[in-house]
């Protein structure tokens, strides 16, 4: 089977999950909205192209391996926002910044990020595909939109280097070897603290990673299928996720 491996690394990533309040927490891996989105991105698909999305979306399957979740941070976070006006509608930041400042509110929250994480991704094909993975592969290369890790204010620190490998298995192609992102793997495992355990997830045949492990496969439900991004509507989706000790 064919896959496109790539890996992601930033000093910041924020791969959201559902938001209550004020509180914008962070998952420790990227999750398959994600994703979605920055290969959307790289090919130019903008959020109110919804066919093209769909499409997108229904033609790839997502896999992670965690390599590092990175360190917690936590960002303190206060935005002015005018009243709200049924009269008026504001389309950008500067026309809701020239509204009369007796009328702006100050907005508190709190905002997660994992520094220093390091992932990879494999991307198959689903039955009935629209996409092509060599495609896929050099849109991530020269990507037409500003690629970043959850939001636009975590930039990538490492170059993609998206590769298609033909293998039988799914842990295979995530086991693919990328260059240290210093002078060695020894300087990366000091640096980043990488560390011995491994996490696996993917979505489909729930024995796709270690049909021959005694390791314990749990299935987990997520909601971060997307539905309508400009609404910000997701759907849920079970997951399969497994943990390996380096050797």
């Amino acid at each position: 089977m064919q896959y496109l491996v790539f890996r992601l690394y930033g000093p910041m990533a924020s791969w959201g999950e559902a938001a209550v309040g004020g509180d914008r927490p962070t998952a420790q891996y990227p999750g398959r909205s994600a994703v979605l989105g920055l290969l959307a991105a790289a090919m130019g698909i903008k959020r109110d192209e919804q066919d093209r999305l769909a499409s997108l979306a229904n033609s790839v399957h997502v896999a992670v391996k965690q390599l590092s979740s990175g360190v917690l941070m936590r960002d303190y976070h206060t935005a002015q926002v005018p009243s709200q006006d049924k009269k008026i509608q504001h389309r950008h930041r500067k026309s809701e910044l020239s509204v009369h400042e007796s009328k702006l509110n100050t907005v508190l929250s709190s905002r997660d990020y994992r520094c220093d994480g390091v992932w990879v991704i494999a991307i198959s094909l689903a039955p009935g595909h629209d996409v092509d993975l060599q495609l896929l592969a050099n849109a991530l290369v020269k990507p037409k939109f500003t690629l970043y890790l959850g939001r636009k204010s975590c930039p990538l620190a490492a170059p993609l280097m998206p590769q298609l490998i033909e293998t039988d298995s799914l842990k295979n192609a995530l086991d693919m070897e990328f260059p240290s992102l210093l002078k060695s793997p020894q300087e990366d495992q000091s640096w980043l603290h990488l560390p011995r355990q491994q996490h696996y997830y993917w979505q489909g045949d729930k024995q796709q990673i270690h049909p021959s492990s005694n390791s314990v496969v749990r299935t987990l439900q997520r909601w971060d299928e997307p539905g309508n991004r400009m609404k910000w509507q997701f759907s849920s989706r079970d997951e399969h996720q497994i943990t390996i000790n380096k050797e």
